[in-house]
């Protein structure tokens, strides 16, 4: 084997290597803890939306609602029924899959977003969507419509 041809084919495994590695580390699954009041039912469906698209969830009690949100500042009007930490950034309510993706991707320099109260048509939440769903940031900003 000649020395151009030996560098050629150690170029494509360390390609070859790189690619391997990087897709692995795309397809672990995301991490995330799920903070809910212990009665809550449709946390659980929202826990098991997240896990269906392959994050990986673990389930804590709330405890003290008010002082769980203050801790994470979460101002009282961007309130839902569960909380989550993922990615670094606190996810408050029902909110969309493809906005947790996004804020995931984009890594905004915000503390969290949040979905507040419990629409109907979210995940987790049965029914029909009947009104366009506005994400907040913890600030209060809006983050996005849905």
């Amino acid at each position: 084997m000649t020395a151009s041809r030996f560098r050629s084919l150690s170029r494509f495994a360390a390609t070859l290597l790189l690619w391997a590695l990087a897709s692995a580390a795309i397809a672990a699954p995301v991490s995330a803890t799920l903070y809910r009041d212990a009665s809550c039912g449709c946390c659980h469906k929202y826990v098991d939306h997240l896990r269906v698209a392959g994050f990986d969830v673990t389930v804590a009690d709330m405890g003290n609602r008010a002082e769980r949100f203050g801790a994470a500042g979460v101002p009282p009007e961007l309130s839902s029924c569960h909380m989550m930490r993922i990615g670094g950034y606190t996810v408050v309510g029902h909110v969309p899959l493809e906005i947790v993706a996004r804020l995931l991707r984009e890594q905004p320099d915000i503390d969290g977003i949040a979905l507040p109260g419990m629409p109907i048509g979210t995940p987790g939440m049965p029914g029909e969507k009947t009104q366009t769903f506005v994400v907040r940031t913890l600030q209060g900003d809006v983050y996005a419509r849905l």
